[in-house]
């Protein structure tokens, strides 16, 4: 088999200088470069012949309405969902998490009803659950992992009660690299109790090609366009037929309704009635391409060329003395947190950046993680398909030099 060979090219904001160096972008978990072909098909959208969808009764409102419903379809292919009115689109995975939170959470959990999350959870999945907390007194439960990140699914067990509605998980941590197994949890939780939701976090799962929800037992899975490639101001809520068409609207507002009378309304079926006003039409287009992209290089040549890279950073990093890595689970993504003993992880990072290396320092959107950790913070380098050996040896270059100036 051909090895894969990065498609630097692709991408043109790599082949502009970082600090006057050469870039070594590592942090595509925190948002990803575009390609080329995603600029190009977002600025012909622009361009035009351009129109507000869906409502237009003329050629470029009509032409432009199909192109933004052949992304969705586009959408559902990728994710493998069973048909294209399952895929609403949303500014982000965040929005979606929020939809459901405020749709089906508001309809559906009362006081003493259990939400159960993770350890590793992104803010963005424990906020909403927290707000809905105040309002309501449902109860949150913490399924805790080991010292490599991994989950204890004795204790996820152990969380069930006859009160738990649904369980909220991430795919893959955005901070440590773990994938979880949420097909085994959706399982055991649908075992205990068949009609138990179950809302998976996708923003990093779509990215290193395991969201497939034919085969994952959820009832919605969330992610970025951002993060795959894909412009920002985009995201999706997959949710199965069964489950989208028993949740209210969140948002008010025009090409959700069917009819609107002072003395009320009446609502289109989903997707539509998720997607209250004017949706982001060539970000959409944008994201269908970048998963056009995608999967002409290959999702299976993509993820070797990711686990023989996160392999050689592992190795390179293990020879840098005082640092620990964070996250050492079996079968991680293309995500390496670590620390430097005795420095900070901020410090640590800016002076990466004066050697062209653009890393992730901080709490990455995790604080409870880091304080199970017993850190304030890591530094995180994600990889992505345009990633390098030479980006990794700069990373380490870099470190030493940090190390030297800081110590």
């Amino acid at each position: 088999m051909t090895a894969f060979a990065p498609p630097v090219a692709d991408f043109p904001a790599l082949a502009l200088p970082l600090h006057g160096r050469r870039v070594a972008f590592l942090d595509s978990a925190a948002s990803a470069q575009k390609p080329q072909a995603v600029i190009d098909a977002m600025a012909q959208a622009l361009a035009g012949p351009y129109a507000n969808i869906h409502r237009g009764l003329y050629g470029w409102s009509e032409d432009l309405t199909a192109r933004f419903e052949v992304a969705r379809a586009r959408v559902a292919r990728f994710i493998g969902a069973a048909n294209a009115d399952e895929v609403v689109f949303t500014r982000g995975a965040t929005e979606a998490i929020n939809l459901v939170a405020q749709s089906w959470g508001r309809a559906n959990l009362s006081e003493g009803d259990e939400v159960v999350l993770t350890i590793m959870e992104h803010h963005a999945n424990i906020v909403p659950w927290q707000l809905l907390q105040a309002e309501r007194g449902i109860v949150i439960k913490v399924v805790p992992m080991d010292d490599r990140g991994v989950l204890d699914l004795g204790a996820f067990k152990g969380c069930l009660t006859h009160r738990t509605k649904l369980v909220a998980v991430t795919h893959i941590s955005n901070a440590l690299g773990t994938v979880n197994p949420v097909a085994e949890i959706a399982a055991i939780a649908k075992d205990f109790y068949p009609d138990m939701r179950i809302l998976v976090d996708g923003a990093q799962g779509v990215v290193h090609g395991v969201a497939d929800v034919g085969t994952l037992g959820a009832d919605w899975y969330v992610f970025s366009g951002h993060k795959l490639y894909g412009p920002t101001g985009i995201g999706v809520l997959w949710g199965r037929a069964e489950v989208l068409a028993d949740m209210p609207p969140w948002q008010g507002g025009g090409d959700m309704i069917e009819v609107v009378d002072l003395d009320g309304t009446t609502f289109k079926p989903p997707p539509a009635r998720f997607e209250a006003g004017t949706p982001a039409i060539a970000e959409a287009i944008g994201l269908a391409t970048a998963m056009d992209y995608l999967d002409a290089l290959g999702a299976d040549a993509i993820a070797q060329h990711e686990r023989d890279l996160l392999l050689y950073a592992a190795q390179r990093l293990g020879h840098v003395e005082g640092l620990t890595l964070h996250g050492t689970a079996p079968g991680k993504a293309g995500i390496v947190s670590f620390t430097l003993d005795g420095l900070h992880h901020a410090d640590v990072a800016t002076l990466l950046a004066q050697c062209g290396v653009a890393v992730r320092a901080g709490h990455h959107c995790c604080m409870p993680l880091m304080r199970r950790l017993g850190v304030p913070g890591t530094i995180r380098a994600s990889l992505g398909l345009y990633s390098t050996r030479e980006d990794i040896d700069q990373l380490v270059q870099g470190l030493y030099k940090a190390k030297e100036m800081l110590t």
